[in-house]
């Protein structure tokens, strides 16, 4: 008897997700939210003592597959969910995956300050991470090897970039792949012939190229990723397997309340309210 409840505790234990213990509200995803999901954690863990609220980063794609196993109750994702990761969350836990844009961001280019470079096109950027554009030279700057810069294939600021930018196609082999957005900042900051992407909120210590459109140049200001004009703009979402409730729910309006919003700003972001 004793060696079947020893069993069946086991069994319980391993069977109940990290997701569901009381007290605590787990988000996971997207680099470019971590610094965003733990700004709300401290703000809303200041207000419910009693609530935990852990923030992990690892990429959208991590996120998505913490969501499905139920390791998460929150997948934070810097792109649309894909149609697979729909079918499986639809399969295991029939229901609809719960789409909530929290953010606003404009993916960026960076290239270090002392780079005259100032805009390129989206096809120039496209050609460059093509390996079809390889100095800068072809694009209005230094004879000099472009040194490239990309994020690993689980993060959705690298799948947005495939997506939009690169229109389905792959990465140069040559690229160098990094962690995160600050590591990405990081290497740009140091190598002076380099060139990355990420998010707006990352951008210290480099500079953002601005995109060209015909004799324009738009930069990834406010007022341009609000409007949608800037070419590369975006939503920051969450994802739930179901409706939000109890303190997961709680978490949420507080992230969409006008205190929440206002850290959007504050990090570096763009509110969607």
């Amino acid at each position: 008897m004793k060696t079947f409840l020893k069993s069946l505790v086991a069994v319980l234990m391993v069977a109940l997700p990290v997701a569901a213990q009381a007290g605590t509200v787990t988000v996971k995803g997207s680099d470019t939210m971590v610094i965003l999901g733990q700004r709300w954690a401290e703000e809303f863990m200041k207000k419910n003592a009693a609530t935990k609220v852990q923030v992990t980063g690892g990429g959208s794609g991590t996120g998505m597959a913490a969501l499905q196993n139920g390791t998460t109750d929150i997948a934070m994702s810097s792109r649309d969910i894909k149609p697979a990761e729909k079918d499986k969350l639809r399969a295991q836990y029939k229901a609809d995956a719960v789409e909530i844009p929290v953010a606003k961001d404009g993916v960026t280019f960076y290239v270090s300050e002392g780079n005259p470079v100032t805009s390129l096109t989206v096809e120039q950027l496209r050609d460059i991470y093509l390996g079809d554009i390889t100095n800068w030279k072809d694009v209005g700057g230094p004879d000099a090897p472009i040194v490239v810069y990309s994020r690993e294939n689980s993060s959705g600021t690298y799948v947005f970039v495939k997506e939009h930018v690169l229109k389905g196609e792959d990465y140069v082999a040559s690229a160098q792949t990094l962690p995160g957005t600050a590591a990405v900042v990081n290497a740009v900051a140091k190598e002076k012939y380099g060139i990355g992407y990420g998010g707006a909120a990352y951008a210290k210590g480099i500079k953002e190229l601005k995109v060209k459109q015909g004799n324009e140049e738009i930069a990834a200001s406010a007022e341009n990723i609000k409007s949608g004009k800037y070419p590369l703009s975006r939503n920051l979402f969450f994802y739930l397997r179901n409706k939000p409730a109890g303190e997961v729910k709680a978490f949420i309006d507080f992230a969409l309340s006008p205190e929440g919003q206002a850290i959007v700003n504050k990090v570096g972001y763009f509110p969607v309210k």
